[in-house]
């Protein structure tokens, strides 16, 4: 784990192109998320400071339910993104609670709470680090299968979510014709389709 216990260490503090970490203090803090300031010695020996997004982890999950003829069709969502001006179509998916222990319970819970839907069961994909440059946030992906609707959605209070299915051949052939702009739901599409061809 690194020292936020979020990932792999690769790239240690041995390492001649490591950071030398003097000290951490939150400099805002909102939902969801807080904008940490890192105080470091670079490797040339300069002291200088470094901000970024300081968040826990998320799961995102491939929903998937069964159709007649065999036919795979994903549970999506189609979700309002502020930061972006517009209504956003993907994956479900979620931050993790400080006391989660088991990413695939944190999976099973956020796809119950977004869409009302419960998988037979959960297996994990892959995980990332979306935009570690500005970020240390750590996305775990994870494949439901037997996933049916069996209650309503709980969301956040600034959660605005309506849910659908879709064949997940439509839906990853609107991710290689440019349709997708999600980067969570990209990224888990073309992982499954690789792990899966």
């Amino acid at each position: 784990m690194d020292r936020e216990g979020r990932g792999d260490s690769t790239g240690t503090a041995d390492d001649d192109l490591a950071w030398e970490l003097l000290g951490s203090t939150i400099d805002y803090s909102c939902p969801g998320f807080d904008v940490r300031r890192d105080d470091v010695r670079l490797p040339d020996g300069t002291e200088t400071d470094y901000h970024y997004v300081d968040e826990p982890p998320a799961v995102v999950v491939l929903p998937f339910v069964a159709r007649d003829g065999g036919r795979e069709e994903l549970v999506v969502i189609e979700e309002w993104r502020q930061a972006v001006g517009r209504v956003s179509h993907g994956l479900p998916a979620g931050t993790t609670e400080p006391d989660d222990d088991d990413l695939a319970e944190a999976a099973r819970r956020e796809l119950a709470e977004e869409t009302g839907y419960e998988a037979d069961s959960v297996e994990p994909l892959l995980s990332s680090e979306p935009i570690n440059g500005v970020a240390n946030a750590v996305h775990h992906y994870f494949v439901a299968r037997g996933c049916t609707p069996t209650g309503e959605q709980d969301l956040d209070f600034n959660e605005s979510i309506r849910v659908s299915t879709t064949p997940y051949d439509d839906l990853f052939a609107r991710a290689l014709g440019g349709e997708l702009r999600d980067g969570r739901t990209l990224l888990g599409l073309f992982a499954y389709a690789q792990h899966h061809e």
